[in-house]
């Protein structure tokens, strides 16, 4: 105490209060204990569990020893039936299990609609395509189908179309017969884009456009550009050759050839349908004509009218002779 009555206190006191004593004396509430670092510092963490942990817990509960007993039996009997041949009997008579699944649900194949087609039949078709009971709609692979439908030389275009749950539509363009091709000894029925869709078999395309030699069939609208400007001798003509892939030759129904030269094929066709008119030169006794000259033609005659001929000049000589 100082002379005035007051409390003398250090003023290097540390901050948490007075003295015990001091504040007991003061009435003032003591102090809390201090907290030990045990108290202040937070609970350590428990490690979680890891993946492994869970797995393996969950294979030690219960029902687990049942499962594994079921699934050892399955996959023996699986191993079983297919060693013994008696899974692939069931997918070539019921189709794959995916399949049989499907169409357990609803989406098997009831129809199928088939468009465009001509000369194809509908069951070539369908075993081309490989569409049958075994199939489900559900895992029908159209892209394929479509590949292997392509894939025939008539075919020119095909859509595959799926209609759930039950329908599949099948659209052909075909490649229409538009010309004979002959080549090598055989004759092939052939497009407008020249793709050979078939052998010679039937006698209702007899009446198609003949194009002979290699290549030929793919000049088709040169030989057909000749036919038109035949004119009135068109029906004559029975088939082109083309010669070395370059110039055609036309052969007529009375075994003429016209021999047409490479460039400008159309006008010397023209002066054979002129002298055709002014001296009716295919119903002559000749084996060819040569146009391939501009402005000149060249016959060649047959064997009797060659002799002919030869006898003919010979006599001439001989008369000429005497006179002289």
């Amino acid at each position: 105490m100082d002379g005035r009555g007051r409390l003398l206190r250090s003023l290097r006191a540390v901050t948490i209060g007075f003295a015990p004593a001091a504040l007991a004396c003061a009435g003032a509430a003591p102090l809390p204990e201090p907290f030990s670092p045990r108290q202040i510092m937070p609970p350590a963490r428990q490690p979680r569990p890891g993946f492994r942990h869970k797995i393996l817990a969950k294979l030690a509960g219960p029902g687990t020893g049942a499962c594994f007993s079921v699934a050892l039996i399955a996959a023996a009997g699986a191993y079983g039936a297919a060693k013994g041949g008696h899974y692939a009997t069931f997918v070539a008579a019921e189709g794959e299990p995916a399949d049989v699944l499907a169409k357990a649900l609803g989406f098997s194949i009831k129809a199928v609609t088939i468009a465009g087609e001509r000369e194809l039949k509908e069951q070539d078709i369908l075993a081309i395509a490989g569409i049958g009971p075994r199939n489900s709609l559900l895992f029908l692979d159209v892209a394929n189908i479509r590949e292997r439908l392509n894939q025939l030389p008539i075919v020119k275009e095909a859509a595959v179309t799926k209609l759930y749950p039950d329908r599949l539509l099948i659209e052909i363009e075909e490649r229409q017969p538009f010309a004979l091709w002959q080549c090598d000894g055989q004759v092939q029925i052939v497009a407008a884009d020249g793709v050979p869709l078939a052998a010679m078999r039937d006698r209702r395309f007899i009446h198609l456009p003949l194009v002979v030699g290699a290549g030929a069939n793919q000049k088709l609208d040169q030989y057909l550009a000749l036919l038109e400007s035949a004119g009135d001798l068109r029906e004559r003509i029975v088939a082109g050759v083309l010669v070395a892939g370059r110039r055609w030759t036309l052969k007529t129904a009375s075994g003429i050839d016209v021999l047409l030269p490479e460039l400008e094929p159309e006008a010397a066709l023209a002066r054979l349908v002129d002298l055709q008119r002014t001296s009716h030169v295919l119903d002559k006794d000749i084996l060819s004509l040569d146009l391939r000259q501009s402005g000149r033609v060249v016959a060649r005659l047959a064997e009797a009218a060659a002799a002919e001929r030869a006898a003919m000049l010979t006599s001439k000589t001989k008369a000429k002779g005497g006179r002289t």
